[in-house]
């Protein structure tokens, strides 16, 4: 964040170099694919002797900023309908780039049987495409198809089927892939009103507690009143993020800075949504509150990109 904050003053050479960005993201993502680690059925990190990285948190910055670029760019004939005889299309030759690149990483992203970044990247790529545009059809049109994704996945991977079933009923399997979501009910329903208290709660019981259910913990030692306040203060950091987008004067600004606050937002969904069991659980981290490197790290690029994006002296160059 210090390093973003002190030595990145422009962001214009993000936009400059949208397609470099793209290929640099595409290509980690393939690089994973081919000799990454895998854990816990997830080929998702790259061990690099030092240390060990997660590449899918750098590439969804990567993705932000160059459906931001190549939005802002071709946003008029974007929004350019085609008429074929009675039909009215969207112009397929400016969306296939686009549409192209995210296909790749997603596809990639599947081959990892990491379904949890896939979900994400669908939803910031939907997300910015409505912002640019305003066509509602292509909500319909993007959501439809990913149904019928998640359908096919369920079908094929093991993980996903398992991760249903817990989600309807995980008691099928209490000793084994139930065994997560029922201490973290168990753990949620101990906490009570006011909580058990920090250092208080027993988070060894819950399996892998640090990254996927942080915030079963949050709901033992603090209760509802500290879950809600954890929300609350995600709303307030996620209200900024999108109020420094309408507040933007330049396109790519305000594209920008939508997608890095839909990244926080719908990891935070996603994640929270999967723990209480509102829908079926991702693995996707907590931002800033679950365990990784990889996360921490994006996540402060993410909070410095969009005070950049908030000061109008970056624009002036």
């Amino acid at each position: 964040f210090w390093g973003m904050m002190t030595f990145v003053r422009q962001l214009d050479w993000l936009r400059r170099y949208k397609y470099t960005w793209a290929f640099a993201g595409v290509l980690l993502m393939v690089i994973t694919f081919m000799f990454g680690q895998e854990i816990n059925g997830a080929r998702q990190w790259l061990d690099l002797g030092i240390v060990t990285i997660q590449p899918d948190e750098i590439v969804k910055l990567i993705l932000v900023v160059f459906l931001a670029a190549y939005l802002d760019d071709h946003r008029a004939a974007i929004n350019t309908v085609w008429r074929v005889g009675p039909l009215n299309l969207p112009p397929i030759p400016y969306l296939l780039p686009m549409v192209l690149m995210w296909l790749i990483a997603v596809g990639t992203v599947v081959l990892q049987n990491n379904l949890g970044s896939a979900l994400l990247f669908f939803g910031i790529f939907l997300v910015m495409l409505y912002v640019a545009t305003g066509r509602t059809l292509y909500v319909v049109v993007g959501s439809a198809s990913f149904a019928a994704a998640v359908y096919v996945a369920y079908q094929l991977f093991g993980r996903i089927a398992d991760r249903v079933q817990n989600w309807i009923n995980p008691w099928v399997d209490p000793w084994g892939t139930g065994l997560q979501p029922i201490q973290s009910d168990y753990a949620m329903a101990a906490g009570g009103l006011f909580g058990t208290g920090l250092g208080h709660g027993y988070p060894q019981f819950i399996p892998v507690v640090e990254t996927d259910y942080i915030f079963a913990v949050i709901g033992e030692e603090l209760g509802l009143l500290g879950t809600i306040g954890v929300l609350c203060l995600y709303l307030l950091l996620i209200g900024r993020g999108y109020l420094i987008a309408l507040r933007a004067e330049d396109g790519f600004a305000r594209l920008l800075a939508t997608g890095l606050t839909t990244i926080i937002a719908l990891q935070t969904l996603i994640i929270v949504g999967g723990v209480v069991r509102l829908i079926p659980l991702t693995g996707v981290t907590l931002p800033f509150i679950s365990a990784g490197g990889s996360s921490l790290l994006a996540n402060f690029i993410i909070v410095a990109l969009l005070l950049r994006t908030s000061d109008p002296e970056w624009r002036r160059g």
